[in-house]
């Protein structure tokens, strides 16, 4: 057994070393809401927080994690209570299929604590997830409005 730091808790995992993180989270540890997209690290729907860098998790062995803080969409709300960002989503409708949402909100999370005021180019530079129903301008919105809260 090995131990993983998952949304402020020790979990254990019985994982081959070599298994992407991804499918720890989601297979091992029941956390669904990182999705797999394509596998090669260019979609970004399986975007998670690993010491608060946004880090796509299918290419991610998990040996490589360590006692690094990992922070998954389950584990970004406080209480029940929806954070800034997640709000945003919400009041502005971004969110259609939604597929790649979770992935997008993290690296939301990411973006905005590294830069609480971020510009367009800033958001445009640090939002590299694909959304095949193309809300990016709905992303942008919810970003601002995030930081703005």
């Amino acid at each position: 057994m090995a131990v993983l730091n998952v949304n402020g808790k020790a979990v254990n995992h019985a994982a081959d070393p070599r298994t992407p993180l991804l499918w720890v989270l989601r297979e091992q540890l029941g956390l669904t809401g990182t999705k797999y997209g394509c596998g090669i690290a260019q979609c970004g729907a399986c975007t998670v927080l690993i010491d608060g860098v946004a880090t796509r998790s299918c290419q991610v062995p998990v040996n490589s994690v360590g006692a690094k803080k990992i922070v998954t969409i389950e584990g970004i709300a406080a209480d029940g209570k929806l954070n800034r960002i997640q709000a945003a989503w919400v009041e502005l409708d971004v969110p259609q299929c939604g597929y790649c949402q979770s992935g997008m909100v993290m690296a939301a999370t990411a973006l905005l604590a590294a830069n609480p005021k971020p510009t367009d180019a800033d958001i445009d530079a640090a939002m590299t997830n694909v959304c095949r129903c193309g809300t990016y301008k709905q992303v942008r919105e919810a970003i601002h409005a995030a930081a703005k809260a």
